[in-house]
């Protein structure tokens, strides 16, 4: 049986079917697809298997991508070397694997990272402690606010200090995870007026500070961390035992 050949469509003696029905000279380019056209700067492509058959020569012009045309530059792809298995192969006896070793069989190898057993490197070297390592210890756990700040903000006297009111005068903008954190007032900066502070915490200078100029500091109390009812109890209890101790100290030196 011999085998099918093509054959060009010019040889037949008759012409296959086209849904056109017109005339050619009625085929006049709209005037803005010329513009298109002529905007549009057209891409040479040469194929990958035409230049493996046939010698590179220059692109034909006006060549546009297309599904049939498409392919890699001619020296850009490089098949995958096959390592042999043997002396057959002209690779040399180990055909690149080694004498013996794990690297040397048959089968997936080993992780990455993997050192035989060894400490690996990703585990010897120092690692960056608070948020630079993804920790959570180098996280804030306060919206710090100076006096220096409160100062610029004009409070007047009297006048309550916290952070609604640090917000409304537009001291601090808390944003994303700030916005759950409690205040705490530093102590960079003076202070000219008796103020009402209420924050959760108060550095050792500010509070210094605020107490020589004479304002009222309340240190509001901090979320509580749950624990096993079984852990509570027991924290009672030693709370409990712990305040009768001071008690009986505070109690002999009176009684001496």
């Amino acid at each position: 049986m011999g085998s099918a050949s093509l054959i060009p469509v010019s040889w037949l003696p008759w012409r296959p079917l086209s849904p056109f029905k017109g005339t050619v000279k009625t085929l006049v380019a709209k005037p803005w697809l010329k513009k298109i056209q002529q905007a549009r700067p057209l891409i040479s492509v040469v194929n990958k298997a035409a230049s493996l058959s046939a010698p590179v020569t220059a692109p034909s012009v006006g060549v546009r991508f297309r599904l049939d045309n498409l392919g890699p530059q001619p020296g850009s792809r490089k098949r995958a070397k096959r390592k042999g298995r043997g002396i057959s192969a002209g690779q040399g006896a180990s055909c690149g694997f080694g004498m013996r070793g794990q690297k040397s069989r048959s089968g997936p190898g080993v992780r990455k990272g993997f050192e035989g057993g060894q400490m690996p490197l990703y585990r010897r070297i120092p690692k960056l402690r608070g948020i630079a390592g993804g920790m959570h210890a180098g996280l804030p756990k306060y919206v710090h606010v100076n006096l220096r700040d409160i100062e610029d903000a004009k409070f007047k006297e009297g006048e309550e200090v916290s952070l609604e009111s640090l917000k409304a005068k537009g001291v601090i903008n808390p944003s994303g995870r700030e916005r759950r954190l409690p205040l705490k007032i530093l102590g960079e900066g003076e202070l000219s007026k008796k103020l009402t502070l209420k924050a959760r915490a108060f550095s050792t200078s500010a509070k210094e500070k605020l107490e020589n100029a004479g304002c009222s500091l309340t240190v509001l109390p901090g979320r509580k961390k749950w624990v096993k009812p079984s852990v509570a109890k027991n924290l009672a209890r030693a709370d409990e035992y712990f305040a009768k101790k001071r008690a009986m100290a505070a109690s002999e030196p009176a009684s001496a």
